[in-house]
């Protein structure tokens, strides 16, 4: 992508980068991007977006039966405890949401031009939510969410699409010591997903570096679950991502989504104190396995 953005800046006058990146101020650029939008827009004809429209994978619709999704999403609020507060969050988060807080490089993210991105994990804005109520002084935040997301990851293997939708719990609260919060947010979010996937839940810890995490995982977390909460020790999936201690949750033979700890509401809040825990399923594959499909 580097290569591909400098042969684009080649082709432009001199000075026409620096200007774009630093020299107009972000209203200035948004008006002239709007402007290149509008011209270019105007040029579109109906053929053109029939075929943008069949070849185009961020805008193809998906291959789900929305019958089927809404039943899922239907009965995953209906099992929601009463202590995690809905949210419906908007499609857009502000520019750089995936890259400040989560680390994750801008490429992936769809930009626009008005300062803001297209939502691309629920996760990193309901930690941002959470922050601002827990500097309105809400001692522990739970929030939850269903949303559809578009990420510009590489679609080169089977269950790998532009956009999808998720269903995420996110919580956030400050260090009481000895891990002590770290595991009453973990049972709340298991006991979820055990609720929701039934006994045959595959929930699954992996540990990234050794904290109080890990023996409040066996001291009080596994005692406290009806189902088994096994050890992953092979896993190397999100370890430059999450911090301490990753989450697996699956159904046999289907993997059904992720979590753990995140420094993102410490970054937000600016207190290293704060503990974030954040799970997701995707709902899509959720509706597969209940049908059958």
């Amino acid at each position: 992508m580097a290569d591909v953005g400098e042969r684009v800046w080649r082709k432009v006058p001199d000075g026409v980068r620096e200007a774009l990146t630093r020299g107009l101020s972000p209203s200035e650029l948004q008006t002239a991007l709007l402007e290149v939008s509008r011209e270019r827009a105007a040029a579109v004809t109906p053929a053109r977006l029939v075929q943008r429209w069949r070849e185009d994978r961020f805008v193809r619709p998906s291959g789900v039966d929305p019958r089927a999704l809404v039943k899922t999403q239907a009965m995953l609020w209906e099992r929601l405890p009463e202590r995690f507060a809905g949210v419906e969050l908007s499609p857009l988060t502000p520019l750089g949401t995936c890259s400040a807080v989560a680390t994750i490089h801008q490429n992936m993210v769809v930009s626009t031009i008005r300062g803001t991105e297209v939502a691309s994990d629920p996760t990193n804005q309901l930690a941002i939510e959470a922050a601002v109520r827990r500097r309105a002084g809400q001692d522990r935040v739970d929030l939850a969410t269903c949303q559809r997301v578009v990420r510009a990851q590489l679609v080169d293997g089977p269950g790998m699409f532009a956009h999808f939708e998720l269903f995420a719990l996110v919580s956030s609260a400050r260090d009481t010591g000895s891990g002590r919060i770290e595991a009453e947010m973990l049972v709340d979010h298991l006991r979820y997903w055990h609720d929701v996937l039934g006994d045959e839940a595959q929930l699954t810890f992996t540990t990234f570096e050794r904290t109080a995490v890990r023996e409040r995982i066996d001291d009080t977390v596994r005692p406290a679950l009806k189902v088994e909460f096994a050890e992953d020790p092979q896993r190397e999936k999100g370890i430059n991502y999450y911090s301490g201690t990753a989450l697996g949750i699956a159904l046999p033979g289907a993997d059904l989504g992720d979590g753990g700890f995140t420094p993102w509401t410490a970054q937000l809040l600016g207190d290293a104190k704060e503990r974030c825990l954040i799970s997701c399923v995707s709902t899509e594959r959720l509706t597969a396995v209940l049908s059958g499909a």
